[in-house]
Order: structure tokens, then sequence, then C-alpha cells
């Protein structure tokens, strides 16, 4: 009989086991992240996945933002689609103009998250009145600036670098003197960094109001114009990092480039590669002081079940509270998004003991939201091909962008 009874008692055991296991609610989770930032958000999944032991969070690295569009538009119409995906924060529109996203202002407004959120944080979730993404990783460009390379080249003391001009001077300074050691001036900008230095020059390429397309207004065509003598006319930038933009990152973490123009969320990797000899400055203000909030949030997809779509909402919550906010923002350096999230220790400490963090931070009172109409995804994919043209001397730039321009105009009119 005891044998029996102990028998039936771990079969029960058994069976609540498997029950337990069948309830476990999966998510699968598309994200543009690896490296160290991989690492940070692997962390915070498996503390969620710990305090929510009925929800398991399948997450996966799909490739960079351009990537995660392109896979995501393939796998909808194969029903292959993820329940939850991270979406750079100009792109998202074009998913919720065609009902792909599920809104998220429900949950939203029942969350204490809502209040917790900086403002521009529910400002670059919202398209058309509603709330489709919660951002996660918010940034700005910055000016990175290698001090060693800059004091090798004889400036000992970092010039003022506030404007394009003097931009330009200080990659001379490093081109002419350590050039032959195969040092560049300047990493070629990246099409974040481009649509800072537009906005530098009191421009955009698409306005987040009218949504008036101004590819070809002079001020963008001026800033395109020193963008690509950067390369071709003055020759401060190295040509393969135009035709694969993480090749100049790639070379400043090296320590073969003066200058870049990139992403906050690339501080923490800058850090680790240059240690004390990194510099964080703003942007340059030519025309204008003015960046573009970049980054990305987390939207969940319409075709996912209720269930899932309500534990898709618990780790979005979950990833964007206040500690989880704060590891991110200290492992990354990408912007907090939390109000509280500079009250974490871990986030104290990093805004205590690495000034360079803070920088993307001081540029929120100049920072805006971009335009998110499904027009701007093809925009912005069609870009880099007119931008390499015109860096590499193949075509001259006030032509290719009225041309350009009117291609972008109709494809918005044929979107519309």
């Amino acid at each position: 009989m005891r044998h029996i009874f102990k028998t039936t008692a771990l079969t029960g055991l058994l069976a609540c086991a498997a029950v337990s296991a069948q309830a476990a609610t999966t998510v699968e989770f598309w994200h543009s992240f690896k490296g160290a930032s991989g690492e940070v958000l692997d962390g915070i999944i498996a503390e969620f996945e710990a305090a929510n032991p009925g929800i398991d969070i399948e997450a996966s690295y799909i490739g960079n933002y351009n990537d995660i569009v392109a896979k995501l538009q393939a796998a909808i119409p194969a029903r292959r689609a993820p329940d939850a995906v991270i979406l750079e924060v100009t792109r998202y529109g074009l998913f919720a103009d065609r009902g792909v996203l599920a809104e998220l202002d429900g949950y939203l407004e029942a969350d204490p998250l809502r209040d917790d959120l900086f403002g521009f944080a529910r400002e670059v979730g919202v398209y058309q009145g509603k709330t489709w993404i919660v951002p996660f990783n918010s940034s700005t460009p910055v000016l990175y600036v290698n001090k060693a390379v800059f004091a090798e080249a004889g400036m000992e003391e970092i010039p003022d670098l506030g404007d394009f001009d003097a931009i330009l001077a200080a990659a001379q300074t490093v081109q002419q003197s350590l050039g032959d050691d195969g040092i560049s001036g300047i990493a070629a900008p990246g099409q974040f960094a481009r649509w800072g230095l537009i906005m530098a020059n009191d421009s955009d390429l698409i306005d987040s109001v009218s949504g008036d397309i101004l590819i070809d207004a002079p001020e963008t065509v001026e800033a395109y114009e020193w963008m690509a003598s950067l390369v071709s006319g003055h020759g401060v930038a190295s040509v393969d990092g135009v035709t694969e933009e993480d090749n100049g990152r790639d070379a400043f973490l090296a320590g073969k480039v003066g200058m870049m123009m990139n992403s906050t969320g690339n501080f923490r990797s800058a850090k680790t590669a240059l240690g004390e000899d990194l510099a964080v400055l703003p942007m340059p203000c030519n025309r204008a002081c003015s960046v573009p909030i970049g980054g990305a949030g987390i939207g969940i997809l319409s075709s996912a079940e209720a269930e899932v779509q309500q534990a898709a909402w618990r780790f979005i919550s979950y990833a964007a509270g206040a500690e989880s906010n704060a590891k991110w923002f200290a492992g990354t350096g990408y912007m907090p998004i939390n109000r509280n999230t500079a009250a974490q220790p871990v986030a104290a400490a990093a805004l205590e003991q690495e000034p360079g963090i803070t920088v993307a931070i001081g540029q929120l009172d100049v920072a805006r939201g971009r335009p998110r109409p499904p027009v701007v995804t093809w925009m912005r994919a069609s870009e880099y091909d007119v931008w390499q043209a015109m860096a590499l001397g193949q075509r001259e730039v006030a032509p290719a962008l009225e041309d350009f321009a009117a291609r972008t105009r109709a494809e918005a009119a044929r979107t519309n």
C-alpha cells in the first residue's frame, strides 16, 4: 500500500509538472541586439522569466533594423511572424498602417508605466493618435572623439567642434598628420548621423508634422554636400565606411579614426575599446541645434493570440520599468526612458562615474521625433544607394537629391 501511495503521489506530481509546463505561455520575440547589448538583453529576459515562471520569452537576434523590416515583411504572408518585435522608431508606421501591430493604449492606460515614461518615450510610439510601440532603446547621435589620436596629431586639447567647418578642420589635421599611418580623420557618417547632420543644418528629410518632403531643400542639399565632401572631396573619411557603415564604427573602435558621429547606443562598446581616450561631445550646431531621437521600441503582433499578447505586454512593461531600464542604460549607453531610472543604483553609478554617458541626455532639449508614415521605410531603404553615389563622387549632390525627392513624393502619393 505504501508503494502504491508513493507511486500515486509521484504520478500526481509528474502530472502537475506536465500541466505547469503546458501552461507556460511562449512569446516569440525578434530583436536586433548582439555583443554587449545582446548580453544585457539576455540578462533582462532571464530576470523577467524568473519573476514570471509562466512566461517564456523565446528571443532571436534577427539582424539590424533593416533586416527586421525585410524579414517581417516576408514572414507575415507566410504566417511565420513573431509575437513581439523590435521596430525602429521611424519604421513601425508601415506595419501599424497595415494592421500588423496591436494597439497598445489599452495596456498602457491600465499600467503604472504610463506615468513613469518620459514624454519623448511616450511620443515616439504614437502614430495617427494611437500607441503601437513602447521604446526600449532610445538614442540620439553624438560625436565621439579619440583623444589619443587627436593628441598624436598635435591637438592636445580637443578644439571646439560645434559646426561643420570646425569638424572638417580637425579631421584634416588628423588626416594630414596620421593618414600615412592608416588613420582617418573621421568616419563617414551613417544614416542616423546623416539625419542628425541635416537637422543640424536646420532642415529635415521629411517634415515630422506636415509630412512635406524636404530631401531637395537647400539646407538638406548643403548638408549632403558637406558630408559627401568628407569622402570624395577632402578625403578625410574612408570609402569603405560608405559602402558598409559598420566599417567606420569598427575602425573607430580599433583606434584607426579620429572622430565618428554615431548613436549613443555605441557608448559602452566605445568606452570598452578606448577607455580614457574616449571623449563624447554633442552633435554640432551648424545652422541649428537639433538632433533626431532614434532607437527602437517593442511592438506586439496583432496575429498573436490574446494570452500571448498579454504575456508580451508584461514583458514590455518589465523591460521599460526603472530597474530593467537602469541596467540597459548603464550596460549600453542608450538613454533612460523611465523617469525613475536615474534613481536606481546601477544607473546612478554610471551617471557619476562616466560623464560621457550623459551627453545624449543633455541633448534631449533639442531632440525631436521623426516622421513615421509608411513612406519613411521606403525612403530610408532607398537613401543608402543615393548617399553612396554622392559620397563616392558618382553623382552630383543637387540633381541626385532632386531625383530622390521626386521619387519619394511619388511613393508617398502611392502609399497614401
